[in-house]
């Protein structure tokens, strides 16, 4: 039961503290226009503030994945988040298009390996066999870090009657968070337990003396991990899945008020409709997952992927390929990167979603340029297009995955 009592606390500080990024991410999407209007920017200005925040996610994560094997997780996370919310807070404060852009590059950076530290402390406190449905429901913390994010860029827009004082306070909480994961998300190692796979536990004698925080180097090299079976594959089917989340994460409520014409409040609001569908697919899909396809998960999650295809035809909204991008950027690489004794799932985690992160640093000037040449309507063909490219990524990867086993 005290187990029990440990993986609940973990999930939770684990699913908030990285919902929070998104406080200090989604805003962004919603306040275009309004920066746009007062700062009098053009679109292709606006395409380079997502450069700005999401090219040092992508590249850092990459490059400095290894980060969390080395120093430990739970203090690479907490000044992550730390140094996230210090970066954020005065964004108000600014009307310089380029010291708006600085700010962005720091809250990125910093922002750069809160995933693949947040995953490596949760996946060590469950066995392989539980880990599709718990990612499953973790994924859904993207989904939900969204639309409360979006909900409140809203909320002090309409309150206080401006973009500027929209970051203050989430950016607070950023850095409560931070300060309270440095306290208590520990890996199960360093809380004195050992998680084995027939789901039994083992207590570890004199926790304190057992520190998963002290320095750990990955013996293997940034290419030999890029080189281990379905890495390359994982690795752009994220890119793919990641581009498309972030045009709709990132110029969605500004489609909704220049093309469809909707008041700004009502634009913001019903762009949750995406962020909605992850949550529910996340939770459904890792349980459906573990039940029907707990050994070939990839599989399962090429289908997702394709239905996310159709979804995007038919401008259906409510699409949940929310837990194929979770799974495949947090479950699968992180195992990847412990199997064989290697302990390299933190920088497995950061050269997958590192990589992926690339498709949402092209999203920003790419969109912008394609809304302004061909319209809006073919941003969404676009899309459609990068899905099923995702798709036949997962289909190789498995290939690469059963052939290996065998």
């Amino acid at each position: 039961m005290k187990l029990l009592h440990h993986q609940v606390i973990i999930f939770t500080l684990g699913w908030v503290a990285y919902a929070s990024t998104y406080l200090l991410r989604k805003p962004i999407g919603v306040l275009k226009s309004d920066i746009q209007k007062e700062l009098e920017l053009s679109t292709t200005q606006l395409g380079w503030f997502d450069v700005s925040l999401l090219l040092p996610y992508a590249v850092a994560q990459m490059l400095l994945g290894s980060v969390g094997d080395s120093i430990g997780s739970r203090k690479t996370l907490s000044l992550c988040l730390i140094c996230s919310g210090l970066s954020m807070i005065s964004f108000g404060m600014w009307s310089h298009a380029g010291i708006l852009c600085a700010l962005l590059f720091l809250n990125g950076l910093s922002q750069s390996l809160c995933w693949p530290n947040c995953t490596k402390v949760l996946s060590s406190w469950f066995t392989e066999q539980q880990k599709n449905t718990v990612f499953g429901f973790f994924g859904t913390c993207a989904f939900a870090g969204g639309i409360i994010g979006t909900g409140l860029a809203v909320y002090f827009r309409s309150t206080f009657g401006s973009w500027r004082q929209v970051h203050f306070i989430p950016s607070i909480f950023v850095i409560a968070v931070g300060i309270l994961c440095y306290i208590m998300y520990r890996e199960s190692k360093e809380a004195g337990y050992n998680i084995t796979e027939e789901n039994s536990t083992t207590k570890i004698p004199s926790a304190e003396d057992v520190e998963s925080d002290s320095p750990s180097q990955s013996t293997l090299s940034f290419r030999e991990l890029a080189q281990l079976p379905g890495v390359a594959e994982i690795s752009v089917a994220v890119f793919c899945l990641k581009l498309v989340r972030y045009c709709m994460y990132m110029w969605l409520p500004m489609y909704l008020e220049k093309q469809l014409s909707y008041p700004s409040s009502n634009a913001g609001l019903f762009s949750t409709m995406f962020e909605i569908g992850g949550v529910v697919g996340s939770a459904a899909l890792g349980l459906i997952l573990d039940k029907f396809s707990s050994q070939r998960p990839l599989y399962g999650v090429t289908l997702t992927v394709v239905a996310s295809a159709v979804a995007l035809i038919v401008f259906n909204l409510t699409s949940s390929f929310g837990y194929a991008a979770n799974s495949i950027r947090a479950a699968i690489p992180n195992k990847i990167g412990q199997q064989d004794n290697r302990n390299s799932g933190s920088a497995v985690t950061g050269i997958v979603n590192g990589f992926g992160s690339l498709g949402t640093v092209l999203e920003g000037p790419v969109i912008a340029w394609v809304s302004n040449y061909y319209g809006w309507s073919s941003m969404f063909t676009m899309m459609v297009v990068l899905t099923i490219v995702g798709a036949l990524a997962t289909i190789k990867a498995s290939i690469s995955l059963d052939n290996r086993k065998s």
